[in-house]
């Protein structure tokens, strides 16, 4: 039995590291992520920009990235001050002001052929009811929406796109010490399933030849 178990520890070793390879290729989406500015740190927004109504007084912020989920996703990067942000805004009646931050990413994360703008501050008066996405409107346009209703570019950033899959992978370091994970998405390589399916074989013949040998 002795050999079986060497086959059986040997296929369970090689499916690990299919397993770990599998794993190397998940893939990332690049768009933009939203943020709310509280105690003194970003926290990623549970609401869309159309249905976030911020108070006056509040600091929101975007960063333009390449995140595999929400728990990857990249903080707009700098301070994040109401009061510097709104200070030439004069308060009005019925209306409130909003302080946004803008982080159109680095070079690693821009699609190919676009270079990012400088990450930008501004303060938005929009009226009482208003919602992120006014606030956006009024300080940050053009915007740009797919038919989802899902935000797609901010200043007229990115000109094309809207939240495509990129591959993750292990790419070079941004300039914001983030992986360069630019590159367009693939689907699995052909070898990975084809490595498992013959590592499956071999290791069950292993076993079967082994166990043919103990019985002789």
């Amino acid at each position: 039995m002795t050999a079986v178990r060497r086959a059986g520890a040997l296929l369970l070793a090689v499916f690990l590291c299919v397993a770990a390879a599998g794993q190397a290729e998940a893939a990332g989406y690049r768009y933009w992520s939203f943020w709310e500015h509280t105690g003194g740190h970003w926290t990623y927004a549970t609401q869309g920009p159309s249905t976030a109504r911020p108070a006056d007084g509040d600091v929101q912020g975007f960063r333009f990235a390449v995140s595999e989920d929400s728990a990857d996703a990249t903080r707009p990067r700098g301070t994040a001050d109401f009061d510097a942000i709104c200070a030439r805004t004069p308060a009005q009646a019925g209306r409130k002001r909003v302080a946004l931050v803008l982080d159109f990413g680095t070079a690693a994360d821009a699609p190919a052929g676009e270079t990012p703008p400088a990450r930008r501050t501004a303060c938005a008066a929009v009226p009482a009811d208003g919602t992120t996405a006014d606030a956006l409107a009024a300080a940050a346009g053009p915007l740009r929406y797919d038919a989802n209703a899902l935000l797609c570019a901010i200043a007229g950033y990115p000109r094309k796109g809207c939240g495509e899959q990129v591959a993750a992978g292990k790419p070079d370091a941004g300039t914001d010490g983030k992986p360069d994970r630019s590159e367009p998405a693939h689907g699995p390589s052909v070898g990975l399933p084809v490595g498992v399916g013959a590592v499956v074989l071999l290791g069950t013949a292993a076993i079967w030849r082994a166990r043919r040998r103990g019985r002789a």
